[in-house]
């Protein structure tokens, strides 16, 4: 019989659990006691000791290494007193506050001692409101301070996020559970890994509030909770989930029981679920132990693995699950199983495990998604509630207006160029990008430019656009300072992106490189300049590999993983050539392989850690890839675009590794690319409307030294151009300069590409955004593109002149009455798919193709099918 303390209501079992992990991360991170532990000798609480010893217990090995035990303290001292003064302090039990109210972590961000400065903003506008409230409360506040635009995998601390305005889904959702934990408010990010329906992915946010969980689209606010833009998608998910870094008992499903953190499965609160049972058996059918299921979904045009999971003695792996299809994958010791599933058909299915050279033959199969699905019916909002709402959005988004004002204009970016002397335009984009940090960055250049030149603005320009918003003096002196004194006698271009720069994937950015030159000795840093084999034996003999939470791989900074002297293996990758720029030794992360090298003689060679055994490639011993141009296709076939419609990925270790390139990149046909040798296999997929895609592999060989050729093919298609109606060429839309204009004058004779939208939602923003990409190819055709946005819709902040990207037919209208829009789009699913609604008209004014809400790709399709019917 278990005892239970008023310790967070854990029991001495949980309580031992705990001391024995805390125990353990304590000797791992022996090398950083002082830095990380010393908070302990002070005088403590016992609820802080233990919440303390709780967070040491399943921290990242990264936050071991990068962050003090001060940080860590200060943020439980405020947790725990912000949970005495809120009003909902002692209804949220104690498991729930442990796991979603404690946590620092959200996401993959930069750690910040930002929860009494965020619970500063919030308490006193939800103080007295329900706990219900006070989460749709929050959510108003964030859409004051952040919007949506599409960024980079790193991922902005809430405070970043704040100062820029804007970031992604991931970081829109990161400030938002950061901002709910600040009040006390249980909170978690939520994630679809992939759609199935399209390529991408989303996060939002779930929120706890009297004994239920609420979702909400962060920064996106609804007038009530478990509503947004994302909910019909949700419904066609494959997978929702969330990581705790705790062993959690749930009791949500569990997909995951790792030794450092819990996945849980919540999908059943979204979508119609099935769990299927994979039983993986050796060639004499006895059960495989051990072994990795994969269960792969496409997107991006690779088969993700939405969820990894372990067999069994009983050699099986269960999953929970969407009614789409999957390929499971069974892998152990370099051999496998595959096949493809419908899951509203399988419920167990039997691999066996005995293929170790891939398939000479390609296989052609379609990849379905879930079907749409009408949601549950919701009490109305009364119209009152619904115009208190619309009122909010309006002020949220003048208030961050306002705020965005604030940042650096371009008449005071010229001004400061034409006193350095340097190009106003190269300027004035560098600052632009540093939005709220701008200030930051216009004193840096300031300050450094009349010593350095233009080096200061090198420096600047070889970071991400990212990178302007949160990194400050002192890292940009440090890198500026610490790169010239060992520039030598490298070429310009060699030395600003391998040397200068110090962005080497996606770490958070600080000053390391004066820290590694002071760090050796100076015949050692001789030593390892003359040859950078011996610092990558130095390091592989030095440093342990620890490998934790998936998505924190490669974050840790050069200078913990460093001091700690553990890391992942890309974290130690990434030190290794944070020490070669500080070192003046040209290195860098190959651009697809994401494996370390370092320059000689102009010649890229890799640094191969081994633990004790180094091996050395050369980029030259490698084999060549060619794609052909497949000359059989017929028109409708897509054009090659990387990562879009195709990928390739080696096989390693019995499981295939997509290769990094650009996303979207298109002259895949015009050089070959440098591939290590190996098996490989070409995904190629052709998206349909419903979202099916019809897939297909092509597996061929790479050899070293060797040439090989390989026809880039997609399944034949037939596209579909019904009449769907009519439009009413005489509607009357109004003009920016306030002139009434007919929908017919607007769309001409030949066809055209009409769309109503919502321009602060991300769904609008992503149209916008394809709309952008197809610049080139609609100003070619000459196609009309008309952009109708309502009254209700048309915001402070939205700026029709924000847009110079999109092609020279678009043209913003307003539509106060929506009487043009048609009738199919207000009856389910296109009602409650909401914006943007997407029509393409012939030259007749019949609509020959629609699509509603969040769908990736749109554009694209309605550009084919306005190629088709076009009439010039």
């Amino acid at each position: 019989m278990t005892t239970q303390t008023s310790v967070f209501s854990l029991d001495q079992e949980a309580l031992e659990l705990i001391e024995r992990k805390f125990r353990e991360k304590r000797q791992m991170a022996h090398a950083r006691e002082q830095q990380l532990f010393r908070i302990l000798d002070e005088a403590l609480t016992e609820e802080e000791t233990w919440a303390l010893k709780y967070l040491f217990a399943y921290m990242p090995v990264n936050d071991l290494a990068d962050y003090n035990g001060e940080l860590f303290l200060s943020h439980v001292r405020t947790t725990l007193d912000i949970r005495q003064q809120i009003p909902w302090g002692e209804r949220v039990p104690d498991h729930l506050f442990l796991h979603f109210v404690l946590p620092y972590r959200v996401n993959t961000e930069d750690i910040e001692d930002s929860r009494g400065i965020l619970f500063n903003e919030l308490a006193d506008r939800t103080r007295n409101l329900s706990m219900a409230d006070a989460i749709l409360e929050t959510n108003y506040w964030c859409h004051e301070k952040a919007t949506y635009i599409g960024s980079d995998l790193r991922t902005i601390s809430p405070l970043t996020m704040i100062r820029n305005a804007r970031g992604r889904c991931g970081e829109e959702s990161t400030l938002a559970v950061a901002a709910l934990r600040s009040i006390g408010i249980p909170a978690r990010q939520v994630y679809t890994p992939r759609w199935a329906h399209c390529d991408d992915n989303h996060a939002w946010v779930e929120a706890w509030a009297d004994g239920e969980w609420y979702y909400i689209g962060a920064c996106e606010p609804e007038a009530r909770l478990n509503q947004g833009w994302f909910s019909p998608p949700a419904r066609r998910a494959m997978l929702i989930n969330t990581r705790i870094f705790a062993n959690y008992p749930g009791p949500e499903d569990i997909t995951l029981a790792d030794n450092w953190f819990t996945e849980i499965n919540l999908l059943e609160g979204y979508a119609p679920t099935r769990t299927i049972t994979v039983v993986v058996k050796d060639e004499q059918g006895s059960p495989i132990n051990g072994a990795d299921v994969h269960f792969e979904l496409y997107n991006m045009a690779e088969f993700y693995p939405i969820a990894t999971l372990p067999t069994n003695e009983q050699g099986e792996a269960s999953f929970k699950t969407g009614f789409g299809d999957l390929v499971i994958r069974a892998v152990k010791n370099g051999q496998w199983g595959e096949q493809k599933i419908t899951v509203a058909d399988c419920e167990r299915l039997e691999l066996v495990i005995n293929q170790y050279e891939q398939p000479a033959e390609s296989w052609d199969f379609d990849m379905v998604p879930p079907p749409e699905r009408e949601g549950d019916a919701a009490d109305a909002i009364s119209e009152e509630r619904i115009q208190r709402h619309n009122v909010r959005l309006e002020e949220g988004t003048k208030i961050r207006a306002g705020y965005e004002a604030t940042f650096m204009e371009e008449a005071e970016a010229a001004t400061l160029a034409q006193a350095a002397g340097l190009p106003t335009e190269r300027v004035w984009d560098v600052l632009r990008k540093a939005r709220g940090n701008s200030r930051e960055i216009a004193a840096f250049l300031e300050e450094r430019m009349p010593e350095y030149g233009e080096w200061p603005l090198r420096l600047l320009e070889s970071l991400n656009e990212k990178d302007l918003v949160d990194t400050f003096r002192p890292t940009l002196d440090d890198h500026l300072i610490g790169s010239l004194a060992q520039r030598g006698d490298l070429a310009e271009d060699i030395f600003v992106a391998y040397v200068l720069c110090p962005r080497v994937l996606y770490e958070m950015i600080v000053p390391y490189k004066q820290f590694f030159q002071q760090a050796f000795a100076a015949a050692e840093s001789a030593a390892f300049k003359s040859d950078p084999v011996k610092l990558v034996q130095f390091i592989d003999e030095t440093w342990s590999i620890w490998e934790d939470l998936q998505n924190l791989k490669g974050k840790g900074t050069p200078v913990g993983t460093f001091q700690l002297k553990m890391g992942d293996r890309n974290s130690i990758d990434i030190l290794f050539v944070a020490v070669c720029r500080s070192l003046g030794i040209p290195a860098r992360l190959h651009p697809s392989e994401h494996k370390p090298q370092y320059m000689v003689n102009g010649i890229w060679k890799d640094a191969t850690f081994t633990k004790g055994m180094v091996e050395q490639v050369q980029l030259a011993d490698n084999g060549t890839l060619r794609l052909l141009r497949d000359l059989s296709a017929s028109t409708d076939a897509p054009a090659a675009s990387y990562a879009e419609n195709f990928t390739f990925a080696r096989l390693e270790n019995g499981f295939y590794k997509t290769l990094v390139y650009p996303y979207g990149k298109s002259d895949v046909y015009d050089e070959p690319f440098e591939v290590e040798q190996g098996s490989y296999r070409l995904t190629s997929g052709v998206r349909l409307k419903d979202g099916t895609v019809q897939a297909r592999f092509t597996y061929f060989t790479v050899s070293a030294g060797e040439l090989t050729e390989v026809p880039l093919t997609f399944r034949q298609t037939t596209l579909d151009l019904p009449v769907l109606g009519t439009v009413d060429r005489s509607g009357t839309l109004t003009s920016l300069d306030g002139a009434d204009q007919t929908l017919g004058e607007l769309t001409g004779t030949h066809g055209a590409f009409v769309a109503w939208l919502e321009p602060e939602r991300e769904p609008s923003k992503h149209l916008i955004r394809e709309l952008a990409e197809l610049q080139d190819a609609l100003t070619e055709l000459g196609a009309p593109v008309i952009l109708i946005v309502g009254d209700q819709q048309w915001t402070a902040s939205f700026d029709p002149n924000g847009y110079p990207k999109l092609p020279a037919g678009t043209k913003f209208v307003r539509d106060s009455t929506y009487e043009l829009l048609p009738g199919f789009f207000s009856e389910p699913p296109a009602s409650e798919a909401g914006f943007p609604h997407l029509l393409v008209l012939d030259g007749e004014d019949q609509i020959r193709y629609t699509a509603s809400g969040y769908k990736l790709g749109a554009s694209k399709e309605a550009l084919q099918v306005l190629s088709s019917v076009w009439k010039s």
